[in-house]
């Protein structure tokens, strides 16, 4: 046995059990918005100490699974091809991608508008080349600035998803509401 292999094995232990909390809380989080840590911690059959070891608060470990989702999204967003075919027609795809996100993990109707925006930066990133795309092919207005519009999408996506979370709107009318909306706004 080598001088490193305790090391590896230790390392290979908490990325295991790093990854079995993030699981845990995702499913947890998804039923329960408010799931404790202790619930947390005995679903991925861990420790509460070492889901402390991981992440220094509940809020921490709630930054940990939106930005797993974040991630999941982008990789999903770079699978839809964004650089080809209608632009317009791309936009709403990806609407319907971000709702199809909604719907899988209803945590994210329930996380705080306070939380760190940076991370709607790659989603961001991708949708202001698709409108700049789309406005110099003249399917996206060309009334309103690139960043307006992409500011305004994302804010869009955020007050439909609170009507939801507040009970205002039915999914599937908020839905229906989004895509109207969005069509308004983006359609020269």
């Amino acid at each position: 046995m080598s001088e490193n292999e305790p090391v590896r094995r230790r390392r290979a232990d908490a990325e295991r059990s790093r990854t079995a909390i993030l699981a845990a809380a995702l499913e947890l989080l998804d039923e329960d918005p408010e799931a404790g840590l202790e619930r947390i911690a005995e679903a991925a059959h861990v420790t509460r100490q070492t889901v402390y070891a991981h992440f220094r608060s509940r809020d921490a470990l709630l930054d940990a699974v939106v930005d797993e989702l974040t991630a999941e999204t982008v990789r999903a967003i770079d699978d839809l091809d964004l650089d080809h075919g209608s632009a317009f027609g791309n936009a709403l795809g990806l609407i319907d991608l971000a709702w199809r996100m909604y719907e899988r993990h209803p945590l994210l109707l329930h996380v705080p508008a306070n939380r760190p925006e940076a991370r709607h930066d790659p989603v961001a990133e991708r949708l202001e080349n698709l409108i700049r795309r789309g406005q110099h092919e003249g399917e996206i207005t060309r009334d309103l600035p690139v960043h307006w519009l992409v500011s305004t999408l994302i804010s869009l996506g955020r007050a439909t998803g609170d009507s939801i979370a507040a009970g205002r709107l039915t999914a599937r009318t908020a839905y229906k509401t989004l895509h109207t909306t969005l069509t308004r706004v983006l359609q020269p």
